[in-house]
């Protein structure tokens, strides 16, 4: 019998596929050594999990034996009434639970608790942090209410509420019988139901579902397996922004599988029939459509680079190319990395923390806006890739206001000459290309990383390697795919301008 578990539910919201091919896959083609971001990410859950823990007083701990004798221990406590019980277990048919902690109320039932490293909510506002702001997350929502059934059915609990201990040490509710949103009327428990429905089928193999290719699934130990399932079957995800859903609904309703088939497609036949049915491509507009067109067919025909407008870039003597390296788990800037071009001289500046001390980020920061602040004023233009490093910037100007003022930033960024890349590229161009990052576009430019598995994640896991060991060497790892990085920019911005002249031909 195949178990369902919080983990499995979390995958699937994840990746629908993923249960699947955990259960039927070729296993020869999955990666068995963990990415070292995600080790990094689980110590973390780990360390932090352990520091909420040793902060609770007395509890019951039922982490160690084998599972039936821990699933017996947690019912005779529960029936005992131990008010705190951490790492019980809960089991009844197909369904396995091991919720962090149990906490007996006051009416005498149970309710789970999840610790997170994570926000407790999404959509959460840093700059309103003291406000009730956000909504439960689908992926703790889910893990919830397993334990909640498996509560339910044994006798120990009748609502549905549980509660997350978030990365910050706060409790958050979660009330599983309220709406997903304002827009969704279905409930988290409804979408637990339907979720809990679809595991079940996909690990009987009584459902199968196909790979597709996104964003989030680099860090996954399927990745290069699907990967490569997409690129052999031409499979419509390989069209950049095509993701799962408009995939699967372009196979129900125009029968289409394959990149080339969609340069068969008549437009306005398929327009007409949008016009008499309303659930016919739902959601897919006619620019949207276009888009996906012109796409498969540079996918399928192999040809080059596609600029739609006049660009007209400044023309300056200072260029700029700039990306920054963060750890989100610490929510610490620890590098802000420029390569400078000036004419035919270049060079790259880091400023960087050398330790995860707040005086050393705000050190480094400042001497960032040192460095912008001595440039000859409107004869420099920088250039920065995708939208992360302006929101960054505006959560370390709350932080360290003393650095640079909210109207100083503002101005920077609303500097015509101070231009991200990235909203060019998505608005204005389009590649072969399945993905639009910058290292895949900067390779397809025959640019080449210095190391060997460039990554932001593994970066991350690098910092925090030196962090432990003080070794120059992990540091200029570091320092070396931020310049990269910045080189790639550079690549980049000069293939763009290459494509912008050959509009002047």
């Amino acid at each position: 019998m195949k178990t369902i578990t919080g983990s499995k539910l979390y995958d699937y919201i994840q990746c629908p596929h993923r249960v699947w091919r955990d259960a039927y896959g070729p296993m020869e083609e999955k990666i068995m050594e963990t990415n070292p971001f995600v080790e990094l990410l689980w110590n973390k859950g780990v360390a932090h999990e352990e520091n909420v823990i040793s902060k609770l007083g007395e509890y019951l701990d039922l982490r160690e034996g084998k599972m039936q004798d821990r699933f017996m221990l947690t019912i005779e406590a529960m029936r005992r009434g131990v008010p705190l019980i951490y790492q019980g277990v809960l089991v009844y048919g197909n369904l396995k639970g091991i919720p962090d902690l149990l906490r007996k109320m006051p009416d005498g039932s149970y309710k789970p608790i999840e610790i997170k490293s994570g926000m407790g909510f999404e959509g959460v506002d840093d700059s309103n942090e003291d406000e009730e702001v956000g909504k439960p997350k689908k992926t703790y929502a889910v893990q919830l209410c397993l334990y909640i059934e498996l509560l339910n059915i044994l006798g120990f609990s009748k609502s549905k509420r549980g509660f997350v201990i978030d990365s910050t040490g706060k409790e958050m509710e979660y009330l599983l019988d309220q709406a997903l949103g304002k827009r969704n009327k279905q409930t988290f428990w409804e979408f637990y139901e339907e979720t809990k429905e679809q595991v079940e089928n996909l690990l009987n193999n009584k459902a199968q579902n196909k790979p597709a290719m996104a964003g989030s699934c680099k860090l996954c130990p399927w990745y290069k397996s699907c990967k490569n399932w997409c690129k052999e079957n031409k499979d419509l995800t390989n069209i950049f922004y095509l993701g799962r859903a408009k995939r699967d609904m372009l196979n129900e309703d125009l029968y289409i599988s394959k990149v080339g088939e969609i340069s068969q497609l008549d437009m306005a036949e398929i327009l007409e029939r949008k016009k008499k049915d309303k659930n016919f491509l739902k959601g897919v507009a006619e620019k949207t459509l276009s888009k996906i067109i012109a796409r498969a067919e540079l996918l399928e025909n192999g040809s080059g680079a596609v600029l739609y407008r006049k660009l007209n870039l400044p023309k300056v003597n200072y260029e700029l190319f700039f990306d920054i390296e963060d750890d989100p788990t610490q929510e610490f800037v620890y590098l802000h990395g420029v390569y400078e071009r000036n004419g035919e001289v270049e060079r790259f500046f880091d400023f960087t923390a050398r330790d995860n001390s707040l005086e050393a980020e705000e050190d480094a920061w400042q001497r960032f806006w040192n460095y912008i602040r001595l440039l000859p004023k409107d004869d420099f233009a920088v250039y920065y890739y995708s939208h992360h490093e302006k929101t960054t910037y505006h959560k370390m100007q709350r932080k360290y206001p003393s650095v640079i003022s909210l109207e100083e930033l503002s101005a920077f960024f609303g500097n015509p000459n101070v231009i991200d890349l990235y909203k060019i590229v998505l608005s204005d161009t389009d590649w072969p290309l399945g993905s639009y990052s910058l290292k895949e576009i900067a390779q397809y430019l025959k640019f080449k990383w210095r190391d060997e598995s460039p990554s932001g994640a593994l970066s991350i896991q690098w910092f925090n390697q030196y962090l432990e060991t003080r070794e120059e060497k992990d540091l200029q790892r570091i320092l070396d795919y931020n310049e990269d990085d910045c080189k790639a920019t550079m690549v980049l911005k000069d293939e763009l301008e290459r494509l912008d002249d050959l509009k002047n031909i």
